[in-house]
């Protein structure tokens, strides 16, 4: 057992020692200044002693009731009556007897009303053993309720924990999908320039080889900081300034406070990738990328934006931006949000929105 789980276990049991006390003395309390307000001297001791007696008796037997209680729990009224009447018939029939026997014996037949502990046992029999009947049930009620209360939460955690395990599948096969589509695409432009140009087809061999490695060291995290999204974009882009040679041109625009926001691993390249392959590609003049990050109050604003061609007419969402969107509605769900729009001086726009969250390392966490 660590040391720091040892005041922990210690913690519940001084705090049940506290409340059965603290209900002890404010019974005694209470009959003291009962007795002060009908005139009468008030006797500590013995007002100390039935209560303490009383109520310690009770603190004892609560491991019993709640084992009782779950015996019963769940079943059918009938199982919980054959357990629990007796039960509370006996316990209570025991806390009576052990109570005023106690009673009895601190404080001195000298001092109570008759003189044997049988006349003393009939006198206070009936009151007691009702009132020990009731404090049963009362006891098992909260235990019940309390126990109740606990399964619930459990279950919840549970439940919680199926959630997310769930979402991370999702996410996992979402992510798993875009590796390969992306490396199909990475080595078809690679072959187009084997022949013609092999040795700019080895410098993006060589280039991927660095790319592939980032993937790698990234394929168990589903969310990296900005910072290290950008790193893998940049790999990326250095491969496709090979293919595209003079004809591509890009820049980043990211606020510095957004480096350290959390974003799913490889947001960025399949939106950077659409751009080149449908806006880019086929232009014969140089073209502008733009990739853009800011902080908008508890959002995150990304941006890609291009000067190519445009939308061809009746264009759907491909497996990129489709994929992007699901990845962020099972991350964000209605929070997140992803718009593809023509530029009005020409190109194509994506603009992503989610909550901005600070990005935490495993060791930090």
């Amino acid at each position: 057992m660590s040391a720091r789980a040892t005041p922990r276990r210690l913690a519940m049991p001084v705090l049940l020692l506290g409340f059965w006390t603290l209900i002890a003395l404010s019974y005694a309390l209470s009959g003291g200044l009962s007795s002060i307000s009908e005139g009468r001297a008030p006797d500590w001791s013995r007002a100390l002693v039935w209560n303490f007696a009383d109520f310690y008796l009770w603190m004892a037997m609560v491991p019993l009731i709640a084992w009782l209680g779950r015996q019963s729990a769940g079943e059918s009224w009938r199982h919980f009556a054959v357990v629990q009447v007796p039960a509370s018939l006996g316990l209570a029939l025991a806390h009576t007897v052990v109570h005023l026997s106690i009673y009895w014996v601190a404080c001195g037949p000298g001092r109570m009303p008759v003189t044997t502990f049988g006349a003393f046992l009939r006198m206070q029999f009936a009151f007691d053993y009702h009132f020990d009947l009731l404090i049963y049930w009362v006891i098992l009620v909260i235990l019940r309720g309390l126990d109740s209360q606990r399964r619930l939460r459990d279950e919840r955690l549970r439940r919680v924990q199926l959630e997310s395990q769930l979402v991370q599948s999702q996410l996992r096969t979402l992510r798993v999908q875009l590796q390969p589509h992306f490396l199909f695409n990475t080595l078809n432009a690679i072959s187009a320039l084997v022949l013609s140009e092999p040795m700019q087809a080895r410098l993006m061999i060589g280039r991927l080889g660095d790319l592939l490695r980032l993937t790698l060291e990234e394929s168990h995290a589903l969310e990296v900081p900005l910072s290290r999204e950008l790193e893998l974009l940049s790999c990326y882009l250095a491969i496709q300034e090979v293919r595209f040679q003079d004809r591509l041109s890009t820049s980043l625009d990211v606020a510095m406070d957004t480096l350290h926001a959390s974003v799913p691993s490889m947001i960025l390249q399949p939106l950077v990738e659409n751009a080149l392959k449908h806006g880019l590609q086929d232009k014969p003049e140089q073209g502008q990328l733009r990739i853009v990050s800011r902080r908008e109050g508890g959002e995150l604003y990304l941006r890609v934006d291009d000067d190519g061609l445009g939308l061809p007419e009746g264009v759907s969402e491909g497996l990129g931006l489709s994929n992007t969107r699901a990845r962020l509605q099972v991350l964000f769900g209605e929070a997140a949000s992803v718009a593809l729009a023509s530029k009005a001086e020409g190109g194509t726009r994506v603009e992503l929105r989610f909550p901005f969250r600070e990005y935490v390392t495993e060791a930090a966490a």
